[in-house]
């Protein structure tokens, strides 16, 4: 059997792939490690439009049911994770699902991303023992402990917000002379007097014994260096796209990101479409990433169309 589709990933891009594919009435299989994306581990998502205030375990839930409103239209496999995607001579894919092969006319990558890291001294040394990549996770463990955020973005921006109910002091080191984020999110955390934010560092070090008790960064004006009692590092420098499925079958950037039509959702790889953090899009937003999915879909079907 050859599906129409595979659509590959979890998160709210994938889910949406997956009902418009169902709606659509493609033959599809959904392939994803877990139902959720990234923000499945956020107390409380203020953007996702049509609710004021939701909980990333509980948005992921509702995608879950919506996917599964149409399981008798498409074929999910979850949990499942495609171990490679090749294309053929006949312009079809084949996709590896464990030691199982299966046949597609298109794909939709929907995979997203992970953690970028510091790649510093001390990093995977003290992972988990006081170096952490999701504040939300985590913030509960540093109760009236001194803590840093490394990032001057959004990411970081959201993790200082995190933390505030719980830690003494938070440092917030940024690269830049400011900071990018959200006006609105960086009001709450200019506001508050636990806040001391770094501008124009560069984190050189996290040091410890059993557990962080340091963090050594460099002034990117002078070069000097300087040492932070902490107990805590929150890594808050964004993303990496898991783009490796697609490597050397598709255009990739300088970041690793998949490069797309925006307009269409298009790669460089006829019958290949891709959506969200995953791509080159500028703006890594659940929402944005939803309607490019959608996109990618009703390209995907018009191209099955045209080519059947």
């Amino acid at each position: 059997m050859t599906y129409d589709t595979i659509i590959i990933g979890g998160g709210p891009a994938a889910v949406a792939a997956g009902v418009y594919a169902a709606r659509k009435q493609m033959k599809t299989l959904f392939v994803a490690d877990q139902i959720g994306g990234q923000s499945i581990v956020s107390d409380g998502i203020a953007n996702w439009i049509g609710d004021k205030l939701i909980p990333g375990a509980f948005l992921a839930q509702k995608l879950k049911e919506h996917l599964e409103e149409y399981k008798d239209d498409i074929e999910l496999k979850v949990p499942a994770r495609v171990e490679n995607i090749s294309k053929n001579d006949d312009g079809t894919f084949t996709v590896m699902i464990g030691e199982d092969s299966y046949e597609t006319k298109t794909v939709i990558l929907t995979t997203g991303g992970r953690h970028r890291k510091l790649n510093v001294p001390g990093e995977e040394e003290f992972n988990a023992r006081g170096v952490a990549y999701c504040a939300t996770c985590d913030a509960p463990f540093f109760r009236d402990k001194d803590v840093a955020v490394v990032g001057g973005g959004n990411s970081g921006l959201e993790a200082v917000v995190d933390l505030l109910p719980y830690a003494q002091k938070i440092y917030l080191l940024a690269r830049r002379d400011e900071l990018r984020g959200d006006p609105i999110t960086q009001e709450t955390v200019l506001g508050s007097e636990k806040v001391e934010v770094l501008y124009k560092t560069n984190t050189k070090e996290i040091a410890g014994e059993k557990m962080v008790n340091g963090l050594v960064y460099e002034s990117l004006e002078t070069g000097e260096e300087f040492t932070l009692d902490v107990n805590g590092v929150f890594v808050e420098i964004g993303s990496v796209p898991n783009s490796d499925l697609v490597e050397g079958i598709v255009d990739l950037n300088d970041h690793k990101e998949v490069v797309i039509d925006h307009k269409m959702c298009t790669t460089s790889c006829p019958g290949l479409f891709a959506a969200g953090d995953v791509t080159d899009a500028t703006y890594k937003q659940n929402n944005v990433a939803v309607g490019d999915a959608i996109k990618a879909v009703l390209t995907a079907y018009e191209y099955v169309k045209k080519n059947s």
